[in-house]
């Protein structure tokens, strides 16, 4: 069965015919040409399709595409603004937070809706002080990136590009 979805895809809009069954991971990869957001596991375990889905981190490999009609999706892509990086981009450079590259694209977009959340309050489960403003330590970053698996072990650079873009 098909159904006709509209999507704004890194700004833009896109109206196509879906598979019910169809994923937006699925649907941005074989039907838009989308590539940045990566099929890991495909069982929402690893993060490597993360985006921005209507302003939230999600991983599109669980998302049915008919139930997000009329969504705002942000992938890695996206995030620059022309020829300008996104101080994650830039961050991630800066401090190699990347070996085969495979995870990135989840990581950075990871990383860009971890620090709004961190901006806007929200605690983790590591949070000491729930009335506090929370201190964006290496802890801290890798719970709230605890979702986003890298099989090279670039944990560590992940982590000081994402300190040093939190600052």
């Amino acid at each position: 069965m098909q159904a006709r979805i509209s999507v704004t895809v890194d700004g833009q809009t896109r109206e196509l015919e879906v598979d019910t069954r169809a994923t937006l991971l699925d649907v941005l990869r074989e039907q838009l040409g989308v590539t940045s957001p990566k099929k890991g596991c495909d069982h929402g375990q690893c993060g490597s399709c993360t985006v921005l889905l209507d302003g939230r981190r999600a991983t599109l490999c669980l998302a049915l595409a008919v139930a997000h009609d009329g969504a705002r999706i942000v992938t890695a892509d996206g995030l620059a603004d022309g020829d300008e990086l996104h101080p994650i981009h830039q961050a991630f450079l800066d401090h190699d937070g990347f070996q085969c590259g495979y995870c990135t694209p989840g990581q950075i977009c990871s990383a860009v809706g971890m620090l709004d959340e961190v901006a806007a309050g929200a605690p983790s489960h590591v949070t000491a002080d729930l009335t506090a403003q929370i201190a964006l330590s290496a802890e801290e970053i890798r719970e709230r990136m605890s979702g986003n698996l890298c099989r090279c072990g670039a944990y560590p650079n992940i982590v000081a590009a994402i300190e040093e873009a939190g600052r």
